[in-house]
């Protein structure tokens, strides 16, 4: 096999305009698959030049211009980015590929604008891109293992990797780690609910933990699993084992049900600063929550009283909502938020709208089948920016006169204020605050109060989410053009827009073609 150039880059950020927080925080927020696939290249040999784009940087000024391969990671929200670069660097002679999860949500359109388009990926997948380094067009191949690699390089090992991205966190410098991967739980809107809860090798985790040690007076890792604590006591003894209690801060998200008073103590013990607990919804999920059958105000009182408890143990605490499901009816579901608002003051609250991301989750099939998805351009899936789909009981001007309503409510300034008095230090009181009224709260608000005039002003916008039409509102493409900037001119012709059933298209083909062979053998 030939020496290759090869580029690896991480599209943490979709625009050229990052907010305050972005700017301070974006660093943190790398991917680590970008970071694994750019050891592997090195370990066959090849030259390496790893970048993330947190809007600030110019990639084409940053990336040498004769590679021979180039691999980019990107959620949705930035695949025209991703799209418009692979045009770029294959008009320089590069092969490109796209991984990450745009690459595992949209195969079917990324193959429009990649050599190669990597779902789940391991080391074997990544040799066959480096042995075979050709094009593939019009169409790239798809390639995906079938389940997640059994092992990934550690910190260590990626770590002139990591130390690069870090140097460009201004502030607050959190280093990538996982110990485990897939999930336990079945929710079907998300994308690990397929994927079988796998841990990772408790000795490499120990050496990576007492390796941040060599490097850092006090590290603080942020840990990518998708639901930490599956194996709660065998990953803490590893901890202890590893480093001394509270040498390490740790951020993580993990739900509800595994957040008891007796874990609580124990992660207290052992460092961990911040964590993200699914609550997701008061009317579904009980088994997350450890609610059970509880539903509506019922819930909202008990879950409230679990997470003033979690912040007894844990100064930061976020915890997740997904907005506009289909159990959600009326007011109700807004106004059990609000009360949680009030009850537990000192949570930070992220809201998610529902979307329906391509086939990365078993539900969205059923949703294209049902005919209700929407062709909102890649650029505005990022759970806060638009829905892909009809929200099913509601019309589009009460839902977003609900959930602008339940915005203002978290972030009014009474509400800001409770926070910062619930919080306790520095840093997790001033993160809140910074959020509240950077993008996540003040311009939250600002944006979707827009987005109400358009619904209640624009026919044009109110039809496209109607599915009368498919043309995309002015609107959306003015954004676009904004956040793209100097990028724009690369966007491929048609990358606009999206087949929002392709995933139904490609099952029912692949089922044709079972039958066909079928007949074929019968016949």
């Amino acid at each position: 096999m030939r020496k290759l150039r090869i580029g690896v880059i991480d599209l943490i950020c979709k625009s050229s305009n990052p907010g305050l927080y972005g700017r301070i925080m974006d660093a943190n927020l790398v991917s680590i698959m970008p970071q694994v696939v750019s050891v592997w290249c090195e370990q066959e040999g090849h030259e390496v030049t790893h970048e993330i784009f947190t809007g600030s940087q110019n990639l084409a000024e940053l990336i040498p211009e004769d590679l021979d391969l180039v691999f980019i990671n990107s959620f949705t929200q930035a695949s025209l980015r991703a799209y418009s670069l692979s045009n770029m660097f294959r008009s320089r002679g590069a092969v490109t590929a796209l991984g990450g999860p745009h690459a595992r949500s949209y195969p079917q359109d990324a193959q429009k604008y990649f050599d190669y388009v990597l779902g789940l990926t391991d080391k074997t997948i990544i040799h066959e891109v480096l042995s075979d380094c050709s094009q593939h067009r019009p169409l790239g191949l798809y390639l995906t293992a079938q389940k997640h690699p059994t092992e990934l390089p550690g910190v260590k090992e990626r770590w002139k990797f990591i130390e690069q991205t870090l140097k460009k966190a201004p502030l607050i410098k959190i280093v990538p780690m996982i110990f485990s991967l897939g999930c336990t739980y079945t929710c079907g809107f998300c994308v690990d609910s397929a994927v079988d809860h796998q841990q990772l090798d408790l000795e490499s985790i120990k050496e990576d933990l007492r390796f941040l040690l060599t490097k850092f007076k006090k590290p603080r890792v942020g840990l990518h699993d998708p639901n930490f604590g599956m194996k709660f006591n065998t990953l803490m003894d590893a901890i202890e084992d590893a480093v001394p209690p509270g040498s390490i801060d740790f951020i993580a998200e993990s739900s509800l049900s595994m957040l008891s008073e007796p874990h609580l103590k124990r992660l207290k013990h052992n460092g961990f600063k911040a964590m993200m607990p699914g609550i997701e919804s008061w009317f579904d999920m009980g088994n997350k929550s450890k609610t059970g059958r509880k539903t509506g105000m019922e819930k909202v009182r008990q879950v409230a009283d679990h997470v003033n408890l979690i912040m007894e143990y844990i100064p930061y605490v976020q915890t997740n909502f997904v907005i506009g499901l289909d159990t959600d009816e009326g007011k109700e579901p807004f106004e059990c938020t609000k009360k949680f608002i009030d009850l537990a003051p000192g949570a930070f609250p992220a809201y998610s709208l529902l979307s329906a991301f391509g086939q990365s989750a078993p539900l969205n099939i059923e949703y294209q089948r049902a005919d209700r998805m929407i062709p909102l351009p890649f650029h505005f899936l990022n759970n806060n920016q638009g829905m892909n789909l009809g929200v099913k009981n509601y019309s589009w001007l009460d839902f977003y006169d609900n959930y602008i309503d339940l915005v203002k409510h978290s972030f009014t300034w009474k509400a800001i204020y409770s926070r910062y008095k619930a919080n306790k230090g520095a840093i997790p009181r001033w993160m809140n605050v910074l959020r509240a009224v950077s993008s996540e709260g003040f311009g939250r608000i600002k944006y979707h109060s827009n987005m109400y005039q358009m619904f209640e002003n624009d026919c044009q916008f109110l039809a496209f989410f109607n599915q009368e039409t498919t043309e995309v509102p002015e609107f959306y493409l003015n954004k676009i053009r904004g956040d793209l900037k100097d990028i724009w001119e690369w966007l491929p012709e048609g990358a606009l827009y999206h087949d929002p059933k392709a995933f139904l298209k490609s099952e029912e083909k692949i089922k044709q073609e079972e039958l066909a062979i079928e007949k074929a053998i019968i016949d």
